[in-house]
């Protein structure tokens, strides 16, 4: 066995003595080196990206990994017994990004699965599965996928990702962002009796401001099996909100408006390149002078259905009004306003319009319905999210305009806490469908209602199903209707959570309203 001091002079030379000698190394680790799992992502037809992170100690700095480059294998097979390998090779994991690896698999087939697994040494992986899409030639007949994402650690168990983990024949999963919460611990919360009630789980550290904090909080959640389950069950297509870097930000903006723009610049590239390192992402999605250039991006599942993925984080204008749950203010109607570049919304009006596919979608992560927000009777004035596209007036008028007799778009959100659904107007036209995803766990157990949504429904009749229970979206698309299942747990704050159906809501091709089961 290497002692410590051998193996970092064996690290050291590996480049002059070869593979080999640096793999005799690996029982030097103290622990087992895939503790936080593998998962894929960003699929296209012919492949997709693999993901492992070295991490033997995973709560320590570096996840007990030495300062210096190592090789790990990887395979990928057509079954899941590994007897046919389809393709396989060698990738560094660099100290400089967390000792992590992004694979990008090329020249598979598409539309079928696959199977995965990387090799440090005698160490394996476990496997994961990924699918690639369908060529965008091809004419499919039906596609399911997932939506997920919001899971603050300290609100609830991931027990929903188990049961994602066990939806089959999902193509992939979209997730909206929130995979983190950048919070110290916090303090008790109080009963109705005023007594003290722990969280559910502690976060470690304190709030997230560098890299080596923002690390250890991924650390932290991938550490969940659940979570691990899902990841390597399904392939993901994942996006980054807010609580990635800091609750409410935009742009070079703090959201607690604390720090000033070029010192919270550094933090928000520690949180990107953090986000970087645990997704499964192309290199193309490296951060960049500290930011994310073209986190949003295009997947086709051939001519039946088309997603754009946006980012409604790095581009986006102050929120106006200060921010919050506020009545209107003038700023809401600013012809400066922005929540994605002027680049972003030429792309996306012209992925939009050019009538590629059946189905389009828009997948990203603030509620775009401007929904009056008031739940209570002595609430005179109208209440909106100061955080979502309702702030936002010109360029949310902007986008709904373009979307006028397409009656084929579907928006997918996140962000809210709870499932809601409705439709979007363009006037008196209604151009578009919303369906806004609850949370993992964010928000705790949560019940079929909040206080007032009776409220909400009658104050806005474009709304037309809200629940605040925690879970997923299962969407089921055909050529014909788009399905939308809102799959819900009855807990979250203590193991052993069950799923099930809250409601199925469809939407007819070429109507763009919403029938609910």
């Amino acid at each position: 066995m290497f002692n410590r001091r051998q193996f970092l002079t064996a690290a050291t030379i590996v480049p002059a003595i070869g593979t080999p000698a640096i793999l005799k190394a690996q029982s030097w680790f103290a622990g087992y080196p895939f503790s936080l799992g593998v998962t894929s992502g960003d699929p296209a037809s012919d492949g997709f990206v693999i993901w492992t992170k070295l991490a033997p100690k995973p709560f320590d700095p570096h996840g007990g990994m030495p300062m210096v480059p190592l090789p790990v294998k990887w395979e990928v097979a057509s079954d899941d017994r590994f007897k046919t390998i389809v393709a396989s090779g060698e990738a560094q994991a660099r100290p400089e990004l967390g000792h992590s690896v992004h694979v990008e698999v090329a020249g598979l087939q598409p539309d079928r699965p696959y199977w995965y697994r990387f090799f440090l040494g005698s160490d394996r992986s476990s496997q994961g599965r990924a699918r690639t899409l369908p060529l965008a030639s091809s004419s499919p007949t039906a596609l399911k996928f997932g939506v997920a994402g919001c899971q603050n650690y300290e609100d609830g168990l991931f027990t929903a990702f188990r049961h994602l983990a066990r939806e089959d024949d999902l193509a992939f999963v979209y997730h909206y962002g929130d995979f983190i919460y950048e919070y110290q611990q916090r303090a008790p919360d109080y009963d109705k009796d005023g007594l003290p009630v722990d969280q559910v789980r502690h976060h470690i550290g304190q709030d997230c401001f560098d890299l080596a904090d923002y690390r250890l909080r991924y650390a932290q959640y991938l550490s969940d099996y659940d979570l691990q389950a899902a990841r390597a069950k399904h392939t993901w297509f994942p996006t980054f909100d807010d609580h990635e870097i800091e609750n409410n930000w935009v742009g070079d903006i703090s959201g607690k408006g604390l720090a000033p723009n070029e010192i919270f610049r550094l933090r928000r590239q520690a949180g990107l390149q953090a986000w970087y390192e645990y997704m499964p992402v192309r290199a193309a999605m490296l951060p960049r002078d500290g930011i994310i250039t073209n986190a949003y991006r295009e997947a086709r599942f051939g001519d039946l259905l088309s997603i754009d993925f946006l980012d409604t984080r790095s581009f986006r204008t102050d929120q106006p009004c200060d921010d919050g749950f506020k009545p209107y203010c003038t700023d809401i109607d600013s012809n400066k306003a922005q929540v994605i570049s002027a680049e972003e919304e030429s792309w996306l009006v012209r992925n939009l319009t050019r009538g590629h596919t059946r189905w389009n979608c828009v997948a990203q992560q603030v509620m775009m319905m401007s929904l009056d927000r008031r739940r209570y009777a002595d609430e005179k004035q109208k209440i909106y999210n100061i955080d979502s596209w309702a702030a936002y007036a010109k360029p949310r008028e902007r986008l709904l305009a373009k979307m006028r007799g397409l009656d084929n778009v579907v928006v997918l959100t996140g962000d809210e806490h709870q499932n809601f659904a409705g439709l979007l107007n363009d006037g008196d036209k209604t151009v578009a469908v919303e369906f806004v995803s609850t949370s993992i766990s964010s928000g705790g157990d949560g019940s079929d209602l909040r206080t007032g949504s009776d409220v909400m429904l009658r104050n806005n009749p474009e709304l037309k199903f809200i629940n605040d229970q925690r879970g997923y979206l299962v969407c089921e698309v055909t050529p014909e209707a788009w399905t939308t299942r809102m799959r819900v747990m009855d807990q979250v704050s203590t193991p052993g959570g069950a799923i099930s159906t809250r409601a199925t809501l469809t939407v007819p091709h070429g109507r763009p309203s919403i029938n609910i089961a």
